[in-house]
């Protein structure tokens, strides 16, 4: 890393372009810059691609600046937690195991992506001002309908925000979510509060 601002290099949070297309987490993240123009059919199409944007303009929405005051103050990498965020936004581009729905007529099969899930768990993080969700897994056998589901998930909290009403509201909105938008059966959510980020130094300069 030569300069204390640039992001991860994507194959270090163990992404390949194939998982979004032919592009690369620093193409996504310099067609956010430039508004998304010219538009770019290759990417708005993709899946992966509309997975991986979609959770990096909500961590843009954080600032700029509050992105790389966090990073320069973490010397390493693998440290920081721009790094683990953006390791769950490879993670959500991958397609992953199929999710099925569940039907009573035996001739239709409709499914959903892991990824896709794994996007909309991170959705939720919309309804917790200050957080951002980074890894989550789905632990249990998602192929088999109506098996017990255990989902995992990291995040990154605000200093000075409640722990335990953060995870509680996250936990509340992933539960509505999931059950919203696909078949799953949960058996439990849990959340890890992994980094607190502290910002006065961020907010006093803006």
């Amino acid at each position: 890393m030569t300069d204390e601002h640039e992001i991860p290099e994507p194959h270090r949070l163990s992404l390949d372009p194939t998982d979004l297309d032919g592009h690369t987490l620093e193409e996504l993240m310099d067609y956010l810059e430039s508004g998304r123009q010219p538009i770019d059919p290759s990417i708005e199409e993709s899946p992966g691609c509309q997975l991986a944007l979609d959770a990096l303009e909500r961590l843009q929405g954080l600032g700029d600046q509050l992105i790389e005051a966090d990073a320069a103050a973490q010397p390493e990498v693998d440290a920081s937690w721009v790094d683990r965020i953006l390791d769950g936004i490879a993670l959500d581009a991958r397609a992953g195991r199929r999710i099925p729905f569940e039907s009573e007529d035996a001739g239709i099969d409709l499914g959903i992506t892991e990824g896709a899930v794994r996007g909309l768990i991170r959705s939720a993080e919309n309804a917790v001002p200050g957080l951002l969700v980074g890894r989550c897994r789905l632990d249990g056998d998602v192929t088999e309908p109506g098996a017990p589901i255990r989902i995992e998930i990291d995040a990154s909290a605000l200093y000075g925000e409640p722990i335990l009403r953060v995870a509680d509201r996250l936990r509340t909105e992933v539960d509505a979510r999931l059950r919203a938008h696909s078949d799953l059966h949960i058996d439990a959510i849990d959340i890890r509060i992994t980094d607190i980020r502290e910002v006065s130094s961020w907010t006093e300069q803006r």
